[in-house]
């Protein structure tokens, strides 16, 4: 059982990163020392980077409020504050995304049509910026406020107090299913106005699109009552389980990793979902930090284009991306994707920012205050033929999410112009914000990072 680790660890923690900072040659590149990511898009190798290996855990709880340091993973995260009978107010899918990671990309999960994005539960955090200053950073800051999607080009976080919410021992789903997507649009806009279905209480709300004609919400209500659950860290996949039963309950803490065994369904492209497979994979190996390993291998040796090329099929691109669309665009969105994309199944996620302000209450992401979007997730590779490497289908999809009024979320591969991406993701307010943090611009500016991969 994790515990946490104090002030004076935490003390420890921040001197080691200063240290690493002031070892950088004068004017060097400013990165962070990291050996894993859950971002698809590939970086530059920029030489030595800062030390985090001492901010890697939660400093303290206290009631509904956690200090947390910022390379703290959310599975150890969880595994504190679940001992308090508590879960931060939204906890992103996968075991090993950090919270600083979350906070200044951006996380989402089932909670977010009640609880926002993973940002907005933050109350104060200190960032270490490009000059090498921790500053202390509260909402309605510049440098708090355009954090959220900067993914470090501002600095990175080391310490974030955090709000949190009780919960009680299990998770009790309603699987519920739609024959077309405008039902189930309508059906996400009841519940994030109502805040309950039937007359039961919803605490979580996702769903999978199986085909335009079988998708499904997933209702969860947080309860204490007793029952049995179910377990889908073993033989049984989680997704399939949608389409097989209308009610289920896991424990809240599988509840929250549920998606995390099989990396939603992408397990199944290393055969991991394969019965005979599955009986001698270890389940201590069936999570999404394990298959993330097993694509690099496949970045590097690019084992999937040779076994493309064995099978006869055309050359593929990957398509591997988020995006939220207006939830009254979202049957128009899906209808479109599968006349010229063709991957199912898809995930759907409704979300609504907590904060009030109009048009662009966080000035790096521009959803608006009152709307309601749902975000759509695919992860796959389509058979293009010669043009993949061009990523048609991902262009495409930039661009007919825009004309929706839609966003895209930037930890995969981007391929907008500057001048576009300036206007979708306000580069002049975040060029000011870094300007003032990072003079020497030792930090890699956002597009370069995300569209230049640096």
């Amino acid at each position: 059982m994790r515990t946490p680790v104090g002030w004076e660890e935490h003390a420890a923690g921040v001197a080691r990163l200063e240290g690493s900072y002031a070892a950088l040659p004068e004017g060097a590149p400013v990165r962070l020392a990291k050996r894993t990511s859950n971002l698809f898009r590939g970086r530059a190798e920029l030489g030595a980077g800062l030390d985090v290996s001492g901010l890697t855990g939660v400093i303290e709880v206290d009631g509904d409020v956690a200090e947390v340091q910022g390379m703290c993973t959310y599975e150890d995260l969880v595994e504190v504050t679940l001992a308090h009978g508590r879960i931060p107010l939204v906890v992103p899918q996968l075991r090993t995304i950090t919270l600083g990671g979350a906070v200044t990309g951006l996380g989402i999960e089932s909670t977010s049509f009640r609880n926002g994005l993973p940002h907005e539960s933050v109350l104060e955090m200190d960032v270490m910026t490009g000059s090498g200053e921790i500053v202390t950073t509260k909402p309605g800051d510049d440098l708090f406020d355009a954090f959220p999607n900067s993914y470090g080009s501002l600095g990175y976080a080391t310490r974030l107090r955090i709000e949190l919410e009780p919960v009680p021992a299990y998770a009790a789903l309603r699987h519920v299913r739609f024959d077309d997507a405008g039902a189930l649009a309508q059906a996400v806009t009841r519940i994030v106005a109502e805040g309950e279905w039937d007359g039961e209480r919803v605490d979580g709300l996702d769903g999978v699109a199986f085909s335009p004609d079988e998708l499904y919400l997933t209702l969860a209500r947080w309860t204490d009552e007793p029952g049995p659950t179910s377990d889908y860290t073993g033989q049984q996949v989680f997704y399939r389980s949608l389409q097989h039963r209308a009610t289920d309950r896991l424990t809240v803490h599988d509840y929250i990793w549920r998606w995390d065994t099989d990396w939603f369904w992408c397990s199944r492209a290393f055969g991991a979902q394969h019965p005979l497979v599955r009986r001698v994979w270890p389940r201590r190996l069936r999570r999404s930090d394990v298959y993330w390993k097993l694509v690099a291998l496949d970045r590097r040796f690019s084992i999937g284009d040779r076994l493309d090329r064995r099978a006869g099929r055309p050359q593929g691109e990957r398509v591997v991306q988020d995006v939220e669309v207006p939830v009254d665009r979202l049957a128009e969105f899906l209808g479109w994707f599968d006349r010229e994309v063709g991957m199912r199944p898809v995930w759907l996620c409704p979300l609504q920012v907590r904060r009030e302000g109009g048009e662009r209450p966080w000035p790096g992401y521009p959803l608006t205050a009152g709307e309601t979007y749902v975000n759509v997730g695919f992860w796959g590779v389509v058979n293009v033929g010669p043009d993949a490497p061009t990523s048609p289908r991902n262009r495409a999809i930039e661009a007919e999410v825009t004309d929706l009024g839609g966003h895209k979320s930037l930890y995969s591969e981007a391929f907008y112009s500057r001048e576009e991406f300036d206007r979708l993701y306000d580069g002049a307010n975040l060029a000011r914000v870094k300007a003032q943090h990072d003079p020497d611009d030792r930090l890699t500016d956002l597009y370069d990072k995300v569209v230049g991969r640096r």
